[in-house]
């Protein structure tokens, strides 16, 4: 048996369909131009508090906590009291510092008195030197006593008081030192504490961060200051814009990603850290050929468009094209610029060039 294939020119008239009158006016055609090609990538992210506005509030000493009076959940301004403590090292840091005034203020009297000894001819130069070297001695001591005070917690204001009043104080204050809302308490009456111990951990939450890992292959389409945007499991239908505020610099080496961070306000709590989020970045913009997904015919899971040859003629031609977009998709390969394309009625011609091949 001899078989004949068929030749290149009748292969390509089968890919050609002539319009009649009525066909052309379902049709609607375009020619390729250039617009904005953007491609996404979605990640999956995480609500997270915002970390320029958290803090670890814990003890500056070691003690035992005698009250507390703050509770999770509660509102709390800067300087309010959260707890209060009972401390021997601090009952022992005020007992060294008011032992170490009391020699200054007596080796002071001593020099003062030996000034005046000398300038009576009473004594010599030596021995009131001698004394103001031991006067020096004791208040490098006091300044040591008042920086290890400070150190535990004590203000001037309180340094001032125990000089004046000559009383120990054990008792000490944790306090707050931003306004926020209580979002984890690891502290009960009678705990032993230490300053290495998180007591309390205060958060601002009228921001917060959505926090994502983006692949190596991707971290050039990240930038500081891009547009990005968020939909939350726990609140769907709701897409929220914001900008990338922190893209890492290095990569993780054990997990291949970068992160990046969008910040988000929160003013009605409704986002909460821990929340589940899907994170969707845009590449840069560029200049592409695009081309509406309208015109695209599916035929042997290849994409083809239809381009106008001839004022009542069109071939059927295979495309490469980029992700859809926004209606549109970038033209990769088979269309330049100017082709003139089937945007509306595909369709029907393909039905007409399918019906004509069957002939």
């Amino acid at each position: 048996m001899l078989l004949i294939s068929p030749s290149s020119n009748a292969t390509n008239s089968l890919l050609v369909v002539k319009a009649n009158p009525i066909l052309l006016k379902k049709l609607k055609i375009i020619a390729i131009g250039e617009g904005e090609a953007h491609d996404s990538f979605r990640l999956p992210a995480r609500i997270d508090l915002d970390q320029q506005h958290v803090a670890r509030i814990g003890t500056t000493v070691t003690g035992r906590i005698i009250e507390t009076e703050a509770v999770l959940g509660q509102e709390v301004r800067k300087g309010e009291k959260l707890a209060t403590l009972n401390s021997t090292e601090l009952g022992l840091a005020q007992s060294a510092y008011l032992k170490t005034n009391a020699q200054v203020n007596l080796k002071r009297l001593v020099v003062n008195r030996a000034q005046r000894l000398m300038d009576s001819g009473i004594i010599a130069a030596a021995n009131i030197q001698e004394r103001e070297t031991m006067l020096a001695e004791a208040e490098v001591d006091l300044r040591t006593a008042t920086d290890q005070l400070r150190a535990l917690g004590m203000s001037n204001d309180d340094l001032a008081r125990l000089s004046k009043e000559k009383k120990i104080h054990s008792i000490l204050p944790i306090t707050t030192s931003i306004g926020g809302t209580i979002v984890e308490r690891q502290v009960t009456i009678g705990q032993v504490v230490q300053p290495s111990d998180a007591l309390f951990t205060i958060a601002n939450l009228s921001h917060v961060w959505v926090v994502a890992e983006l692949p190596e292959q991707q971290a050039s389409w990240a930038h500081k200051g891009d547009e990005a945007e968020a939909t939350i499991a726990a609140l769907p239908g709701e897409t929220l814009k914001g900008q990338l505020i922190y893209v890492a610099d290095m990569v993780d080496p054990n997990t291949r990603t970068v992160t990046v961070r969008m910040e988000l306000p929160n003013p009605q709590r409704n986002l909460k850290p821990h929340m589940l989020a899907n994170l969707l970045i845009r590449k840069q913009s560029v200049q592409e050929l695009i081309l509406p997904d309208s015109a695209v015919i599916r035929d042997n899971d290849k994409d083809h468009v239809f381009v106008e040859t001839s004022p009542d003629e069109f071939e059927l031609r295979q495309v490469k094209l980029g992700d859809l977009n926004l209606g549109t998709r970038p033209i990769l390969t088979g269309l330049k610029l100017g082709d003139k394309v089937v945007v509306e009625g595909g369709f029907h011609l393909n039905s007409e060039r399918q019906r004509n091949e069957l002939e």
